[in-house]
């Protein structure tokens, strides 16, 4: 979009914090847009750097768009270390439920018949095909009591 642009042309952005990553990045792309002489225009915080007003609000703007992100990390990083602090670990579970255990030992049993194909097998345990794979890979590569080892705990 950007090698597309003319002299005299506008740019409509819905606010600024859109136009880039950080506020160099803003910055940066601003004054080399305003060198080829293309208008940038906010829509939702009036920004308009055709005009020395403009071009310091949008310099406020920016600023103030990157102070919000870092305060929004900030925050972010203090909420999981609180979290982890009472004892919550964020992510998925580190292992199995009760309930894909019995699953997986059950089919242990069924899935080395040979007479029965992955459809069989799947609908009576209601897996999909994916699953049914993903579940074969475990049982060949470890034993009931590894299995049972793989319970999610709490």
């Amino acid at each position: 979009m950007i090698e597309q642009f003319r002299e005299g042309d506008e740019l409509y952005v819905w606010r600024l914090d859109r136009l880039g990553r950080s506020l160099k990045n803003i910055i940066d792309l601003v004054l080399s847009l305003n060198d080829k002489g293309i208008i940038i225009k906010g829509i939702t915080d009036g920004v308009d750097t055709s005009t020395m007003n403009g071009r310091l609000f949008l310099n406020i703007m920016a600023s103030l768009s990157e102070y919000e992100r870092e305060l929004i990390r900030e925050r972010t990083n203090a909420g999981l270390q609180s979290a982890r602090a009472r004892g919550r670990l964020g992510g998925r579970p580190k292992g199995y439920t009760k309930e894909t255990i019995s699953k997986l030992l059950l089919l242990r049993n069924i899935y080395k018949d040979v007479t029965k194909g992955p459809e069989e097998i799947c609908k009576p345990l209601g897996l999909s095909r994916a699953t049914f794979y993903r579940y074969a890979k475990i049982l060949d590569r470890h034993t009931d009591e590894e299995i049972k080892k793989m319970a999610v705990k709490k």
